[in-house]
């Protein structure tokens, strides 16, 4: 039985310690903490979505990604595509977390004076694509990260996050065939 899960490199795998992964789940409850603020004061949104994505986006953001918080739009910054783009309020959570995001997201979510939509937006300078279409954010982080390997050469890495729904996509399963077939690590 392998100690590490087959697919990572065990000499480049940096596994979290204890006191690592009591941070990152210290991390996720206050990102859904957040999201159940912001969904709840906004009186719309999708709070269970929000919550569902909470322990992907700490160890994203707080173990994974490699990005400059106060320089989010970096040529070597990872990408994140959030593909179910109703769980926005996760995402701004996340991104306050990191220090990037100075706006309060608990008291500003989906006000018409605020950038903080029900869906991500790129008039925020930390996103890179509108999302909130079901299905189109895999191809999205598809061609970014064939782009990174074969226009940019820049060495960053591409995440997405999908809803279960938006899985059964016929554009989903596409993305997944052009990643494969031009070994762009998403």
């Amino acid at each position: 039985m392998p100690s590490q899960p087959m697919n990572v490199d065990s000499e480049t795998y940096n596994k979290p310690n204890a006191a690592i992964i009591a941070e990152l789940k210290n991390v996720a409850n206050r990102i859904r903490i957040s999201s159940l603020k912001q969904t709840t004061r906004a009186g719309s949104g999708h709070p269970t979505t929000c919550c569902s994505a909470a322990e992907l986006l700490s160890v994203l953001f707080m173990h994974e990604m490699r990005y400059n918080p106060q320089k989010p739009l970096a040529a070597g910054n990872d990408r994140l595509i959030l593909s179910k783009g109703h769980a926005a309020p996760a995402l701004y959570a996340a991104w306050q977390e990191a220090g990037t995001l100075k706006e309060c997201p608990i008291t500003n979510l989906r006000l018409i004076t605020s950038d903080l939509e029900g869906h991500p937006t790129p008039r925020l300078p930390f996103v890179d694509c509108a999302t909130g279409s079901l299905g189109q954010g895999l191809a999205i982080a598809a061609g970014m990260a064939w782009a990174s390997q074969y226009l940019d050469k820049v060495d960053y890495k591409t995440f997405c996050i999908l809803g279960d729904g938006e899985c059964a996509e016929g554009s989903v399963w596409e993305a997944c065939n052009f990643a494969s077939h031009y070994r762009a690590g998403v």
